[in-house]
């Protein structure tokens, strides 16, 4: 028998998966280099990055959320800072640091 926690974390990696890989294709625009146009492909490759990330942090977040109500709160800091960061710069090592540093912040603040 499947485990319902198990579940409900493959159903929300999955669904934020698809939405950061659909949504960009649906209403956003491609970056374009120098010289070329961009496409569908393009805007693809260019949500990747950030879907990957997303769905690492759900997988390794929603276990230690759910074992632990408090760490809600940075890990929303970080998912959030995560994605606007990326939406504003297009950038996702820098979405991916400053995501890291606000939920270790947040968490060093609201943990103690």
């Amino acid at each position: 028998m499947i485990d319902s926690k198990i579940l409900l974390i493959g159903l929300l990696v999955g669904l934020a998966n698809f939405l950061f890989r659909y949504l960009p294709l649906r209403f956003g625009t491609a970056r374009q280099s120098v010289g070329k146009q961009g496409g569908k492909v393009s805007i693809i490759l260019d949500s990747i990055g950030i879907a990957s990330i997303c769905s690492l942090l759900i997988v390794s977040g929603v276990p230690d959320v759910m074992k632990d109500n408090q760490k809600l709160l940075p890990t929303l800091v970080g998912f959030l800072t995560i994605c606007l960061v990326f939406y504003k710069t297009k950038k996702i090592i820098l979405a991916t640091l400053l995501g890291a540093l606000l939920f270790g912040l947040t968490f060093k603040i609201f943990m103690n």
